[in-house]
């Protein structure tokens, strides 16, 4: 049993804050800047440091926009519907990693479009410190202690402040999911693949490990379960079917 008491403040200057989630997710983006160019590289993609910097760029602007946009619509649409201003609200927290990866997506194909380069060159790039950001990331989500699992009475449980009862640590789960993704990923990236087949194997792989890792996560309290399944596990079946269809479309 563990009891969390790490403060999400790593500084802290009168009303300027400096917060360990901010510093990871831009230390996730500063990681892909210098990885996508060495990928390139290795996938024979004609791309360099300033199409790194110019696409991180349509990147950020996607997955926050995306993000933010499904968790309106998905997780809690009858709210927001009656404080439309807070939608923008984006720092009081609300974000969904199926919208990212919409928003990501779209950001990739307009930069493609602008740059000439083919949409998949690009997303099989991204794909790969893609999840070791979202390897990062989850760890934020632990250190700002939300996106708790269920209460469980495993030796390792967590106590989160603000929540009763031991906990999974389903962030930490989810973290290194993440990091067997990036590994089978990163090990496939020599490889004479398809365009396509890293990024649609990313995204299969994401489903199904999130899939199941959503037992033992606390669903949303404003939508509890759906048929007995949490809107994430709703999202990721989507998200395989989507997958596994353009899979064995980039395939043949």
């Amino acid at each position: 049993m563990f009891t969390h008491n790490l403060d999400p403040i790593l500084l802290s200057f009168g009303f300027l804050e400096v917060r360990w989630y901010g510093l990871i997710y831009a230390f996730g983006f500063i990681l892909t800047y210098y990885l996508l160019p060495y990928l390139a590289t290795k996938r024979d993609v004609d791309f360099s440091k300033k199409d790194s910097a110019d696409l991180l760029l349509y990147l950020m602007l996607g997955v926050v926009l995306g993000s933010r946009v499904f968790y309106v619509l998905f997780y809690n649409f009858s709210y927001f519907i009656f404080h439309p201003l807070e939608i923008f609200a984006i720092w009081q927290g609300g974000l969904s990693f199926h919208g990212g990866l919409v928003g990501a997506g779209v950001g990739t194909y307009l930069f493609s479009r602008k740059r000439n380069i083919h949409f998949y060159d690009l997303a099989d790039l991204i794909a790969i410190p893609g999840a070791l950001a979202l390897f990062f990331g989850r760890i934020a989500n632990f250190i700002n202690a939300e996106l708790v699992g269920r209460v469980t009475s495993v030796s390792w449980c967590v106590n989160f402040p603000g929540y009763s009862g031991c906990r999974h640590p389903s962030q930490l789960y989810e973290s290194f999911k993440n990091l067997v993704i990036f590994a089978v990923l990163w090990n496939l990236k020599d490889r004479k693949l398809k365009r396509g087949v890293l990024f649609w194997s990313f995204v299969m792989m994401y489903a199904v490990l999130r899939f199941f890792i959503e037992f033992v996560r606390q669903p949303d309290v404003q939508i509890g379960f759906i048929f007995g399944l949490t809107m994430g596990q709703w999202l990721n079946i989507a998200m395989f079917g989507i997958g596994f269809v353009y899979l064995r479309k980039v395939n043949r």
